[in-house]
């Protein structure tokens, strides 16, 4: 369950959903940010940067950045690394004016990738040399090359999509997925191959099962080494995998697709590897071990593309082994093992070194640190320890001897880049200034990277900085002038005040309040509480935020957040808390934000309102049924109302399998607790929803209705998890507004 605050899930920081009832909205105050200007173009947050990544030769940098005349088209952009102003490299319109349906997989790849919805240019791939870039676009590749941008060389004309394109390390080849088959095309010659067999009706080569895509942050099937010897692919077999019907209800017509979604204790996808030499043409299976009942995590190759490394997890997510595999043979030997008793989160962390060494992180000790190993998996060296945790590693500078790593070690609402030692275990130095949440992408000589900031002051701001942490140059400097989108609504933005309460089990729980510019603490003030609660997703953090609490704020609301239990970078067992216990563990911490809120002499604690979607949706229902009149209205976007209806990978980590854990399936459905329910309740959903189906609100509906409990309901024709069209994602938030505005009342009284 990869968060999705509908539009917000693809600009990360603008508005998301909402239902529109029949009592108009408030005017805001002259000056206030509006809904409207929300959905309106150009984005109101400035140009953000997006997929940032350095040329190969290190003259440029290229990212993405939304169209001024339509938010959700990407175009690709670049700028000299000498100096001198950005350009438009790739105009994504002007290359294909018509990008016509989306295939199937295309579809619902964005939708796992929650880019559905953005238009335009939403990935591309950097050659070897630096020389040119190539651009999926309409279904299509092309090859732009650096000299003459505007003379693109088009790889493929099939009415078929290409996906998951891909340029080889060497540069020999454009590697993509069509029709579910592996396929290339060699860039001297442009002579197409095949690299797998044809696909058939359930199985596919060289593509992520949902369940990867989904839950694991594996969003590719196949992985070239990297002297383009060789290239690794998997195989996946859904025939096994349970067919259910989801009703996709359209504004026309209605059609029932059967979706293989493997539901928690149900089969999952086979997932085979096979290694093809790309000089004699022969292929070698891959060596996983006798059970297959398992998950291929991640695949990675040694520098020298000697050897290939794959993570294998067991269905239960408590072992997770590395694999040394022969890529010659496909024999494979276990030579790392972790395990954890309740689960195992998977990263990206696995780098390989020149010197045959990789770089690991382990939650072993509690907390998330680096780790130095041999190629084989011995020779142990810790780089980093202590109560603070390693969120990812971001580069590597082996001449310097430096490893690189995003981290909260000093303040756990910030994330910071810092360094430590390749070599040896040394105190982390801060690369990155404290005051906000960074982003980061490193050079691959660790000598640079480029570096997204914000804070609560400050909107995303991205540009070049030297490994010390100088600057070197602006890419995007973003800056809150008079010529910003947000210039005109700045001297009414809401005020931001971050705090600490002790929670019921002892721990420390962070809380964000968003204040209204007019605020007076004299009054009493109604509250929105946005919670998401689940794990993967930190609400709490120091950074520009949410434009649609500022939003929420102008109509007279303060908006109040806390991370309970079970939410990340705190370490091992403040996330394990919620082991075989979903909905518990975070309502308690959520309830103990609302008594801290009541006691406050400016709230009216009679007009506290709570709100989230997806897991947020799942805790807005339990607040709404264990906690039935602590709140004064409740709303619920695309919930999960029973674990059971979810999918293998994400339910059975928390909760195991249903067959093994009735009990703690039983406690945590929100089902059986619905007839519990007293106060104003709104639940939102998309009607095609393929992650949470559509088939867990009509069960809420039913059981509403059964108790004979009034409700408020908005269903979204065509709609997936995310809401995501401007005017459909502008009218799930003018829903939830509205609902908030009859049910709590906006302003002071």
């Amino acid at each position: 369950m990869r968060p999705v605050l509908t539009l917000l899930a693809i600009l990360a920081v603008l508005p998301a959903l909402v239902n529109a009832q029949e009592v108009p909205a408030a005017a805001p105050t002259s000056g206030s940010i509006t809904l409207d200007r929300l959905f309106e173009d150009p984005a109101l947050n400035g140009p953000v940067a997006r997929a940032p990544k350095f040329s190969p030769d290190g003259k440029l940098v290229t990212w993405l950045r939304p169209n001024e005349r339509d938010f959700l088209r990407l175009d690709l952009w670049a700028a000299p690394v000498a100096g001198g102003a950005p350009f438009m490299m790739v105009d994504s319109k002007a290359l294909v004016p018509d990008e016509g349906a989306l295939s199937e997989a295309e579809a619902a790849r964005r939708e796992r990738q929650r880019l559905a919805g953005t238009r335009g240019l939403v990935a591309y791939e950097w050659d070897k040399k630096g020389e040119a870039i190539l651009a999926p676009l309409g279904g299509d590749l092309y090859y732009v090359s650096v000299a003459n941008p505007n003379s693109p060389r088009r790889l493929t004309r099939t009415p078929e999509f290409e996906t998951d394109a891909q340029i080889s390390p060497a540069g020999g080849y454009v590697s993509f997925i069509r029709e579910g088959q592996l396929m290339a095309l060699k860039l001297g010659t442009s002579e197409e191959v095949a690299l797998s067999p044809a696909a058939s009706e359930a199985t596919t080569y060289g593509m992520a099962e949902f369940i990867a895509q989904e839950e694991m942050d594996r969003d590719t099937g196949y992985w070239w080494a990297p002297n383009d010897g060789r290239i690794v692919f998997t195989r996946v077999d859904e025939s096994a995998v349970a067919l259910v019907p989801r009703v996709e209800i359209g504004a026309s017509q209605t059609e029932i697709v059967q979706q293989r979604y493997p539901r928690s204790g149900a089969t999952n996808a086979s997932v085979a590897l096979f290694i093809k030499d790309m000089t004699t043409g022969a292929v070698v299976p891959v060596d996983l071990g006798e059970n297959d009942d398992i998950y291929v995590a991640r695949v990675n190759w040694s520098k020298d593309g000697q050897t290939l490394y794959i993570q294998r997890q067991n269905r239960a997510q408590t072992r997770l082994d590395l694999l040394m595999v022969d890529p010659a043979t496909g024999q494979s030997k276990v030579i790392l093992t972790e395990a954890d008793l309740v689960w195992l989160n998977l990263t990206n962390d696995f780098t390989p070194l020149a010197s045959g060494d990789f770089l690991w992180t382990s939650e072993r000790t509690g907390w998330r640190h680096i780790e130095r190993r041999k190629r084989d998996g011995t020779g142990v060296q810790v780089l980093t320890t202590g109560n603070w945790a390693v969120s990812q590693i971001t580069g590597v500078d082996e001449a310097a001897g430096r490893v690189f790593f995003m981290s909260n070690k000093d303040d756990s609402l910030e994330q910071r880049l810092y360094s430590a030692p390749l070599a040896k275990r040394r105190a982390p130095s801060a690369v990155t200034a404290s005051g906000g949440s960074w982003g980061v992408a490193m050079a691959t000589t660790g000598k640079a990277f480029l570096g997204t900031y914000s804070d609560p002051t400050t909107p995303p701001r991205f540009g070049l900085y030297e490994a010390s942490g100088r600057l070197i140059r602006w890419i995007e400097e973003n800056k809150l002038d008079s010529r910003h989108p947000w210039a005109p609504y700045l001297a009414k933005r809401a005020s931001v005040r971050f705090g600490t309460l002790n929670g019921p089990s002892g721990d420390v729980l962070n809380w964000s309040m968003q204040l209204p510019a007019n605020f007076d603490p004299s009054k009493k003030w109604p509250v929105i509480v946005y919670v998401y609660g689940g794990p993967g997703v930190q609400v709490v953090r120091r950074s520009w935020g949410s434009n649609t609490d500022q939003v929420h704020a102008a109509r007279g609301y303060i908006v109040f957040s806390i991370d309970n239990r079970g939410t990340p970078n705190r370490g091992r067992s403040f996330e394990r808390a919620i082991s075989r216990k979903l909905g518990g563990p975070e309502v308690e911490d959520q309830l103990a934000g609302l008594a801290f809120l009541k006691a406050q002499t400016y709230v009216d604690p009679s007009r506290i309102g709570v709100w989230g979607w997806s897991y947020g949706g799942y805790m807005a229902l339990r607040l709404a049924t264990e906690a039935p009149e602590a709140y004064a209205a409740y709303v619920s976007g695309a919930p999960v109302t029973d674990w059971s209806l979810y999918d293998t990978h994400y339910t059975e980590r928390f909760m195991g399998k249903p067959q093994d854990e009735a009990d703690a399936y039983s406690r945590s459905s929100v089902l059986p607790r619905l007839k519990n329910v007293k106060r104003p309740l709104l639940i939102l959903h998309g009607m095609a929803d393929d992650n949470v189906t559509f088939d867990n609100s009509t069960a809420a509906f039913d059981a509403l209705q059964s108790a004979s409990i009034p409700f408020e309901i908005m269903v979204y024709p065509g709609q997936k998890h995310g809401i995501r069209e401007k005017a459909r994602a502008k009218h799930v938030q003018l829903t939830i507004l509205n609902f908030f505005d009859r049910t709590l009342g906006p302003g002071p009284r």
